[in-house]
């Protein structure tokens, strides 16, 4: 029964790569070679790994979700990211992003203000055998200056505006990604700095629980 279990958790991995990544036009190889490899139903709890493949967030306790499938690869595309990059991530929630992004990028640095959900994303990912993979319990609306700059800094809760500690965490040719807006539903936004000034991009709307902490909202 495990055995075919896993096997219709694989086979539900490889249909969602291809049908609500790829047909939604999800194109970066290394972004899809990566959505084939991270189990997402290993960040979730057993009673939901029937769902893990489902198109759409998931509850993971203490008000927290992991992202839509669509949407982690997604923010991964967006990123640019070609194995190099030194990547911080704002909200470690589950672990699943960090995992995704841990495939594609030199090194993540990640920031979880939850203590419970830090702990268990910790324990998971040590367990993964994740060697560039760098966790913190803090403010992450503060980032992580110790650490940088970054070449990217990937936010994975909404924030009402941009937070100028994490834009100037960055380094010269840095981006950010976010969802900005202080309604139910953000825009994802990129961030860049190109030809002496800030450009920003957008790539439609989106869902996230608020940002929390020094910059984030104060409900």
């Amino acid at each position: 029964m495990a055995l075919a279990m896993a096997i219709d958790l694989e086979s539900a991995r490889e249909r969602m790569v291809v049908e609500q990544l790829e047909r939604r036009g999800i194109k970066d190889p290394r972004v899809l070679a990566a959505m084939r490899t991270v189990a997402r139903h290993r960040f979730l709890p057993a009673e939901l790994h029937e769902h893990a493949y489902d198109d759409g967030p998931l509850p993971i306790g203490d008000s927290q979700t992991i992202s839509q499938p669509y949407m982690v690869a997604l923010m991964s595309e967006v990123a640019e990211l070609q194995g190099t990059e030194k990547v911080l991530e704002i909200g470690t929630g589950s672990g699943y992003q960090t995992a995704v992004l841990a495939h594609l990028a030199r090194a993540v640095y990640s920031v979880e203000c939850n203590a419970h959900l830090h702990d268990r994303a910790r324990a998971l990912l040590n367990s993964m055998g994740f060697g560039n993979v760098y966790l913190r319990c803090a403010d992450g609306s503060d980032g992580w200056p110790e650490e940088a700059p970054f070449d990217v800094v990937m936010v994975t809760a909404a924030m009402p505006g941009i937070a100028l500690p994490l834009l100037n965490q960055l380094t010269p040719d840095g981006r950010l990604i976010a969802p900005i807006g202080e309604d139910e539903l953000q825009t994802l936004v990129r961030i860049s700095h190109k030809t002496g000034h800030w450009s920003e991009e957008y790539f439609g709307e989106c869902r996230f629980v608020k940002m929390t902490g020094k910059h984030g909202f104060q409900d």
